[in-house]
């Protein structure tokens, strides 16, 4: 388990959530059950199950069921890998062969319909309509950002504002989801609720843009990808948006170029265009302006553990470039 003091303080919870989400694998079919534990057990920093721990017993919950949501929050996003690999073509994660790379496209896409199916069926269980249609939404909302991002592959000319229209949807939806449920869990008030909401906006937002730095800065041991997966996808990040809005001709053309053709042939060179013109301590900025704003919205919880470790979890989600 992650040896952070915000994982730790929560460190009985996660054994919970380990041992509830093992036991929603049972399946007739042998794949289904090896697929899904393969995902699960391959590490991951149950983020966004944290969030919804934190969140529920800063708002004051009692009960146990926040345990259910977190398992539905962490199936959520274990569909949403399954299917992103796929149409990544990505192989390799969390420092791994990917589900699709070890099995196959259409098992995987088919395993992550299955993970969906069971994060549907706990909320059933949960019993909450307002969290069964808050994450529905969410669903359908972090389809689209998918969409919206396979449109623009391979297009150098997306500006910022359509970069973070895709971030908002195929990441910071689900951090949303997990802040704002978890205070309907607790029967927390409208604003708390829309607070923890603008957190979860927030935080996701942060965390997604440091991705996107570290997708160059980074080394694939730590982040369990290779550095330049992104670029290799053709997808133009902020670094890279940035870089091209105030470089040279020269660093311009060879990004717009390695974005078309989806090469890693010039990613020294575009390592070096990003860090002569300022676009990435540019990005950090941006991202250490979400962490800003998503500690903003802690004001209306009241003082206690679980409210420094949002606050640090917003600081986490920066500090993780060194």
């Amino acid at each position: 388990m992650n040896s952070n003091p915000i994982f730790q303080s929560v460190k009985p919870d996660m054994l919970l959530l380990n041992q509830e989400i093992m036991s929603q694998f049972n399946s007739n079919v042998p794949l289904v059950e090896k697929i899904a534990e393969y995902i699960i057990k391959s590490g991951g920093k149950r983020l966004r199950p944290l969030i919804v721990m934190l969140v529920a017993q800063g708002c004051g919950y009692q009960g146990n069921l926040h345990i259910k949501l977190a398992t539905v929050i962490e199936f959520l996003h274990t569909a949403t890998l399954l299917h992103d690999d796929v149409v990544d073509t990505s192989d390799q994660r969390r420092g791994k062969p990917t589900a699709n790379a070890q099995w196959g496209n259409a098992p995987s896409v088919l395993v992550g319909d299955f993970v969906y199916s069971r994060a549907f069926e706990l909320l059933v269980e949960i019993g909450r309509l307002p969290i069964m249609g808050c994450l529905a939404r969410a669903t359908s909302l972090i389809a689209e950002g998918e969409v919206r991002q396979l449109m623009n592959i391979k297009n150098p000319d997306i500006t910022e504002d359509d970069y973070m229209k895709v971030i908002q949807g195929k990441t910071a939806t689900l951090f949303e989801a997990a802040a704002f449920s978890a205070a309907v869990l607790a029967d927390a008030n409208d604003d708390v609720c829309h607070a923890m909401n603008e957190y979860g906006r927030h935080l996701g937002l942060a965390f997604q843009i440091v991705d996107d730095i570290l997708d160059f800065t980074g080394d694939a041991l730590t982040m369990g990808k290779n550095v330049g997966d992104d670029l290799a996808e053709g997808k133009a990040t902020l670094p890279l948006i940035r870089a091209m809005e105030i470089g040279t001709d020269e660093q311009r053309a060879c990004i717009r170029n390695a974005i078309r053709s989806g090469s890693l042939d010039d990613l020294a060179i575009i390592q070096e265009a990003i860090t002569s013109t300022g676009a990435l301590d540019y990005c950090l900025v941006k991202a250490k302006e979400q962490a800003i704003l998503a500690i903003q919205q802690l004001r209306c919880l009241p003082e206690s553990e679980q409210k420094s470790h949002l606050e640090g979890l917003a600081n986490l989600a920066v500090n993780r470039i060194k």
